[in-house]
């Protein structure tokens, strides 16, 4: 793996932490210069974003959803002289709180890209797609409805 692949690989993975830990800042931090969303319905700019996932996560006692994102089959392309990369992969939520035993509750793509700039690199959009949906009725506040489907 190239450090761009890893580096890349590692943004995906702070998000997957910070969701789970029911950290919106950081997530709104990860997304700020990015475009989120399910196909033309995309959001941008960190305290849009972070407001999304405020009103639609539910999150416990323990300031997290309780939930764990895990990212799979991976595939990353890029372009290290044009300082741009694209990922595929797949996601799946576990969820395990009060009345609710550990069970898959969503599953579905990710279709990322990504750009480096002095800093390093950085989101710039990220396409959900969800394939599968479980009960998310101790995740979402207020169902997963259209508008709300932007943030597995």
């Amino acid at each position: 793996m190239t450090d761009a692949s890893v580096e890349v690989a590692n943004l995906m993975a702070r998000y997957t932490e910070s969701i789970d830990a029911g950290d919106f800042e950081a997530v709104a931090d990860l997304f700020g210069r990015a475009a989120v969303g399910v196909g033309e319905d995309l959001l941008r700019g960190r305290d849009a974003i972070r407001d999304l996932y405020v009103a639609t996560t539910r999150r416990y006692p323990d300031g997290t959803p309780g939930t764990k994102h895990v990212i799979s089959n991976l595939h990353l392309e890029i372009d290290e002289e044009a300082g741009t990369a694209a990922a595929r992969s797949y996601w799946t939520v576990l969820q395990a709180v009060p009345g609710l035993p550990l069970q898959p509750i969503l599953a579905g793509r990710y279709h990322d890209r990504f750009a480096r700039d002095g800093e390093g690199w950085y989101f710039v959009e990220r396409q959900y797609l969800i394939d599968l949906v479980g009960d998310v009725s101790h995740h979402m506040l207020g169902g997963l409805g259209p508008a709300r489907a932007g943030h597995p």
